[in-house]
């Protein structure tokens, strides 16, 4: 059986190795146009933070264990076409330019995602960069050192974490984004309000709901004009999404709106020899039942190893996900699972939700902190949609387990009541999960 792997990040890596170690017999070759595989770009943040010293950490895997383990590794090669009815791929060595086309039995998609760059006038400047990859990385690494003021255009995850850690490190940071809050796909307003706080407690310029018009460069400076002001920096990182690199397909397997590849429960795509996973593939949603776009490496890695399980035949269901995600700024830490109060709305869903605010642990301990908590559920049903924590305390398996509830469908009288450890080193007699679930019951009667 000859196999392609087409990309190596996430889910290409562990693809890769969960193929071989299913079929220790397959012939594997892995076609990555970049000199590395499986950087964690989630990590940018932290080395230019100074938290990780040494970038290699951000590494996992290496050309050399899959080579290792069976796997005829090419780096710097770039397919440029897929002909799925003869079942072959064109592929360019980007060292010597020379191209060939290999045969397929069954392909993987594994090409990832690339920033949104938008047709901004000046946006193609040397001092605009973008945040994805370990080239970006070093380049970020580098012009911050002469930047001391610095502009992140979107405030998601990954420009959050950008704008925390410049201004930590000494640098005039503006936060820009066309939304009226920062991470409103992640949070409502109630967590938000005080992360922004947060921001302008520690001198980050916020720039919200505005629309960068243009980008005009000057020497060693950019002026960055958005509709409702004008920005001079040194240096601007674009953040402001990511798109699907699925062009090779397009026309030939179905695709969302945004060209992310769909898959059915074992990771195949509509042509049953194409597979595909990670940032190329959509996800199945739980909170809604539905597709959707959710460029995460916990989505890459799992959708991954089903590859190597679903190969050859349906094997082991994708579970779906509940897009859970955390994050930790200005030494609090906020996760989320789930749908939002707002985006449960937005998508038509009947919801509710409840806020709750409380120690995690008794008064009369030494010390104690709180925790803000939301719970969005629907009242029908009762059943647990999403979830969010917020706390100087680290609240991220909470988060996780609420995403369990999500995804076994559990309601708020479930976990209202689920059996929780109480020992008053760590919680009351009522985990604050219990209390927020019993907060929900209350509401309801």
């Amino acid at each position: 059986m000859k196999v392609v792997v087409i990309g190596c990040t996430h889910a290409g890596t562990f693809a890769t190795k969960q193929i071989l170690a299913e079929h220790p017999d397959a012939d594997v070759t892995v076609y990555e146009r970049n000199d590395v595989i499986s950087f964690l770009s989630c990590g940018i943040a932290l080395y230019l933070g100074g938290q990780v010293k040494d970038p290699q950490g951000l590494f996992y895997s290496s050309p050399e264990e899959l080579a290792k383990l069976g796997a005829n590794v090419q780096m710097q090669h770039n397919v440029k076409n897929v002909d799925n009815g003869t079942h072959t791929v064109t592929v360019e060595d980007l060292a010597t330019g020379e191209t060939s086309v290999q045969h397929y039995d069954k392909l993987v998609m594994t090409t990832g995602s690339w920033p949104v760059v938008p047709p901004i006038p000046g946006i193609d400047s040397d001092r605009v960069l973008l945040c994805k990859n370990w080239a970006h990385a070093q380049a970020l690494f580098k012009q911050a050192a002469s930047a001391k003021r610095i502009a992140v255009i979107g405030a998601g995850y990954i420009g959050a974490e950008l704008a925390e850690a410049y201004s930590l490190d000494g640098h005039e940071v503006t936060l820009i984004d066309a939304q009226e809050r920062v991470m409103p796909k992640y949070f409502d307003a109630s967590f938000t309000d005080k992360i922004e706080a947060d921001y302008e407690a520690h001198g980050v310029k916020l720039a919200l709901n505005q629309k960068v018009q243009s980008f005009e460069t000057n020497g060693q400076e950019v002026t960055i004009k958005t509709d409702k002001e004008t920005v001079t920096v040194d240096l601007a990182v674009l953040c402001i999404g990511f798109r699907p690199n699925t062009e090779l397909l397009k026309g030939k397997v179905t695709m969302a709106e945004n060209g992310a590849i769909i898959t059915n429960d074992y990771m195949q795509s509509s042509d049953p020899d194409i597979f595909a996973a990670g940032d190329s593939a959509a996800v199945h949603y739980n909170p809604t039942g539905k597709n959707a776009y959710i460029p995460l490496a916990t989505n890459a890695v799992r959708q991954g190893i089903l590859v190597g399980k679903n190969l050859v035949k349906p094997t082991t269901r994708y579970m779906g996900t509940q897009s859970s995600s955390g994050l930790a700024l200005y030494g609090v830490s906020i996760c989320s699972t789930g749908l939002t109060y707002e985006a449960a709305h937005a998508q038509g869903i009947e919801a509710k939700q409840v806020i709750v605010e409380d120690n995690y642990r008794p008064e009369f301990m030494p010390t104690t902190l709180p925790v803000q908590m939301s719970l969005v559920y629907d009242p029908a049903t009762r059943r647990i949609l999403g979830g969010a924590l917020m706390s100087k305390y680290d609240i991220s398996q909470s988060a996780n387990l609420l995403s369990v509830c999500i995804q076994n469908h559990n309601t708020i009288d479930d976990l209202a009541m689920v059996d929780m450890l109480f020992q008053p080193n760590f919680d009351r007699p009522f985990n604050y999960l219990n209390i927020l679930a019993q907060a929900a019951q209350a509401q309801e009667a």
